[in-house]
């Protein structure tokens, strides 16, 4: 018999500022997964080019940028049958320019495509796989534990440096020191909690 993970509202909204703070622990961006040749906007682009119909990858971009894409993709049809050089060309000048145009919309620069397979850290596959199975049991329970560890191990470098002699300037730097890094991480979690739940309240 399969046990599902309930969760509390409390601890969805921590688990969501658990994944802002591990996206700062990866080489990329979160956003950065769209950039990539394996990546879903790519993935999306080689299925339209496939089945000769841009639909499968228009819902990745805007509405204002969608007759831009359609142009490109007519551009591409028509001369990606030619020869596999030309195709190879064509193909890839596809995926840049949705990719691009996917990027502007989301706010991010277009830094171009990103090989396969490269290092994504541990949030963005275990999101994706948790959107391949289904539930998002194991992704919580992995941002809750990150975030978690991450509180736990400032609040106790805050703690040793707690009681210093009031007269010890250096001691007591060592204490703001922590102090900081100790708020500014909870702030942190607390802000991307509460910056995500109110845009999508004006959704």
């Amino acid at each position: 018999m399969q046990h599902k993970l309930k969760l509390s509202t409390g601890t969805k909204l921590f688990a969501l500022a658990g994944l802002m703070a591990l996206a700062l622990l990866v080489p990329q961006p979160a956003f950065a997964h769209c950039d990539g040749m394996d990546g879903p906007v790519v993935m999306a682009a080689q299925q339209a080019l496939a089945t000769g119909n841009v639909k499968f990858v228009l819902f990745w971009i805007q509405g204002k940028d969608e007759s831009t894409v359609r142009k490109a993709f007519i551009k591409t049809q028509g001369v990606r049958k030619l020869n596999s050089e030309v195709r190879e060309l064509a193909d890839l000048y596809f995926f840049e320019t949705v990719v691009r145009i996917h990027r502007a919309g989301e706010g991010e620069p277009y830094t171009g495509l990103q090989p396969a397979g490269r290092d994504l850290g541990p949030a963005v596959p275990a999101a994706d796989k948790a959107i391949a199975g289904g539930s998002a049991d194991s992704l919580v329970k992995m941002i809750t534990d990150a975030a978690g560890d991450g509180v736990r191990e400032r609040f106790q470098a805050l703690m040793a440096h707690k009681n210093f002699t009031k007269s010890d300037v250096t001691a007591g730097r060592e204490y703001v020191k922590a102090y900081v890094g100790f708020l500014h991480y909870v702030e942190g979690l607390h802000e991307a909690v509460h910056r995500d739940s109110h845009e999508h309240a004006h959704e």
